[in-house]
């Protein structure tokens, strides 16, 4: 069972500790986390699964937030490893590891029916497919692994 099948999962901690530690890496690197960076990553953080841009741009409340905005604030928080793209869904999801997250590359589970989506970090899984594409003279750069299917919630 996951972190997020619990029954009594306290999501405001994730949120809580993802601020705290983009502010530490960003102070860390010498990077800013403006106040647009901040809430594109609060609202990401503001459940478990994929958030569109779109939805991102939406959900600015001051309406003087242009897309360009909410697309550099994304690219930010991509080079600094606060986020991570989920290409087959077009979509984002906060890095709960931020600090290790180029270990094991990004390994993923995302549901097709609720678009939950879990991170895991399995070097095992990384280390046989750099092999396999080392022995067909393939050197991997940027192991991404989405494998999608349905969450234990909604295979119930």
């Amino acid at each position: 069972m996951t972190e997020h099948a619990h029954h009594q999962h306290n999501h405001n901690h994730c949120v809580k500790t993802a601020m705290e530690n983009a502010a530490l890496l960003c102070e860390e690197k010498g990077v800013r986390l403006t106040d647009t960076r901040k809430r594109v990553l609060e609202l990401i953080w503001q459940g478990h699964e994929a958030v569109k841009a779109y939805d991102l741009i939406q959900q600015f409340s001051d309406g003087g937030t242009k897309p360009p905005t909410v697309y550099r604030a994304l690219d930010f928080l991509l080079e600094q490893g606060l986020i991570h793209r989920i290409d087959s869904l077009n979509a984002f999801i906060g890095c709960p590891h931020p600090d290790h997250h180029d270990e094991c590359g990004l390994q993923v589970l995302v549901c097709d029916e609720c678009h939950l989506v879990e991170e895991l970090h399995t070097h095992d899984a990384v280390s046989t497919i750099a092999d396999a594409a080392s022995a067909t003279g393939f050197k991997v750069v940027r192991p991404v692994v989405e494998v999608h299917g349905l969450c234990e919630k909604c295979q119930a």
